[in-house]
């Protein structure tokens, strides 16, 4: 009979803590198997999701290898556009080059144009149906894969100010720096009838004269970002254009009151305030 109370199943536990010289017990807790159980499994659950939580929604994400910070992707996208403009200045070497041996040879050059159209006028009535499906889905793939760092122009992008990538609006000195008190802008100097250009794709939301900025261009981006152009020559976009980034937008001046030499005044808006455009901009 004793051997079958040794044996019988325990399901009541009870943890304790004792003083060891004075064996008071402080602290007792009882709890059964399944409970403990639970509150195991609940204790790993929330563990799990408090790491969950720091790894997703904190800085903390930035350490995990292969993932995209702001400067990765800022990286990404200037590399994609110096792609691209690398990929139009070789067709322009390869059109010069052929245009070159076609004139030594004596025969008529080439014209940029009539490629383009040859170019747009392909005829695909013979071409593999499954062959362009194959293509198809390859393009899907890549752009799928762009969409990761937000290089696809063609889609909203809510990227912070640090990982956009801005035109320069123009080439010369930056005669005066910002001050955000007295001089919440840039002023850069250059010879008249220099092309400006837009830092982004926008809307023009003025084109017109001021008596004191002269002509005068402003210039609403995605994520609350505004460019402002003064004391231009000439306006070369009215009000309601859209422009894309690198869009010769106005030549250099020194029209207005404010104003004592051929140059650009700029202005740099970010939510509402004026921002060093030198932060983000390499002149």
């Amino acid at each position: 009979m004793a051997r079958q109370n040794n044996l019988k199943k325990v399901n009541d536990f009870r943890f304790s803590l004792i003083d060891n010289s004075s064996h008071k017990q402080l602290w007792s807790i009882r709890f059964s198997r399944p409970s403990f159980i639970i509150v195991s499994v609940s204790a790993i659950l929330i563990v799990i999701a408090l790491v969950y939580s720091l790894i997703a929604f904190t800085p903390l994400r930035v350490t995990i290898p292969g993932y995209p910070n702001a400067h990765s992707r800022r990286a990404a996208i200037q590399n994609a556009i110096k792609i691209d403009s690398l990929e139009k200045i070789i067709t322009r070497w390869e059109v010069y080059s052929e245009n070159l041996n076609r004139v030594v040879n004596g025969k008529e050059p080439l014209q940029l144009d009539s490629i383009l159209k040859a170019r747009n006028n392909r005829d695909f009535s013979n071409i593999d149906k499954e062959e362009l499906s194959k293509q198809d889905s390859l393009l899907r793939q890549t752009v799928t894969e762009a969409e990761k760092f937000n290089i696809d122009a063609t889609k909203e992008r809510n990227l912070p100010i640090e990982g956009m990538h801005f035109f320069v609006p123009l080439k010369g000195v930056v005669s005066q720096g910002y001050e955000r008190v007295s001089h919440p802008y840039i002023d850069i100097t250059a010879p008249a009838g220099s092309v400006v250009m837009s830092v982004l794709e926008g809307t023009v939301i003025f084109a017109g004269w001021n008596d004191e900025a002269g002509y005068t261009i402003q210039i609403q981006h995605s994520n609350d970002i505004v460019s402002i152009y003064k004391h231009n020559q000439k306006l070369l976009k009215n009000t309601g254009d859209k422009v894309s980034a690198g869009t010769s937008i106005a030549l250099v001046g020194n029209t207005g009151a404010l104003t004592t030499g051929d140059h650009l005044h700029f202005e740099l808006w970010y939510k509402g305030e004026a921002v060093d455009p030198t932060q983000y901009i390499g002149f």
